[in-house]
Parts: structure tokens; C-alpha cells; sequence
């Protein structure tokens, strides 16, 4: 799986217009998942951005977890975290997980980071969505469960 974090001020997904997920202070997490992928990739990756600490305590350091500051976490959707831009001009997708095995792990996920006690939001799979992000920070990050 992969993940690229954002913490963030609020965040928000829409679908034709109309908002799907909405977030205030917390982390928008685009997932990427690969054929590979198993509950043990959910498991720990939920628990690691659950308990990153990526917000500012009362000094300016980063020493809290969105856990600690009450925040939320949006999760969506993300197969082109999963594309290969090596060769050529277009990227492959060819490492993408099959949509519904995608769609099964991405919910799995959701329902991880919900266990670990923090209000979740969601895209919707396989939509064009907009997703209105207002980075705080900034402060990003990839995480790469297989590396």
C-alpha cells in the first residue's frame, strides 16, 4: 500500500458537485493499493498514521498525532500513487491492484483507521472526484508499507 499524507486544515471530496467527505483538522490520506496488498498492510499503516506525530505541541514541535489533537482523517482513493513513470511518456498502471480487490482493501482500510477511535470521512471509489485540500504547513508525506 501507499500513502500519501497530508496534514491538513480541512479537507473535502466532492463528486458532481456535491461533497461526499469533509474533514476539519486532521490528515487527507490518498491510498494506493497493489495486488500484494494484505490485512497486515491495512493493520499497520492504519495504525502508523493514526499515531504519526505530525502536529505541532504547545513548543512547535511536531510531537502529537492527530490522535492526541482530536483531529479526523479523509481517506480516497488513489491508484496513480501506484504508477510507473520510468519509461516512456505515459504511465503504466500495470502495478495498480484490480479494481474490486482495490475497492475491498481500500474499505478495509477505513474501517482500520475507524477502530483506532478517529472520525473518518471517505471519497468515493473509482468517481472523478474533486478533493479540496488546505494543507497546513505544509507538511506531506509518502509512506510505502512494502518499503
Amino acid at each position: 500500500m501507499k500513502a500519501l499524507l497530508q496534514r491538513v486544515s480541512s479537507s473535502k471530496v466532492s463528486v458532481n458537485g456535491v461533497t461526499v467527505g469533509e474533514i476539519g483538522r486532521g490528515i487527507t490520506v490518498l491510498l494506493g493499493v497493489i495486488p500484494e496488498d494484505t490485512q497486515r498492510d491495512i493493520d499497520w499503516l492504519a495504525e502508523k498514521i493514526v499515531n504519526l506525530r505530525i502536529f505541532d505541541d504547545e513548543d512547535g514541535k511536531m510531537n502529537l498525532s492527530v490522535s492526541d489533537v482530536r483531529g479526523e482523517i479523509l481517506v480516497i482513493s488513489q491508484f496513480t500513487l501506484c504508477g510507473e513513470c520510468k519509461k516512456g511518456r505515459r504511465p503504466s498502471w500495470a502495478k495498480a491492484a484490480a479494481p474490486e480487490f482495490a475497492n475491498e482493501m481500500y474499505l478495509k482500510f477505513i474501517d482500520a483507521v475507524k477502530k483506532e477511535g478517529i472520525p473518518v470521512a471517505h471519497g468515493q471509489f473509482q468517481a472523478h472526484m474533486a478533493v479540496d485540500i488546505q494543507n497546513d504547513g505544509p507538511v506531506t508525506l509518502m509512506i510505502d508499507t512494502k518499503e
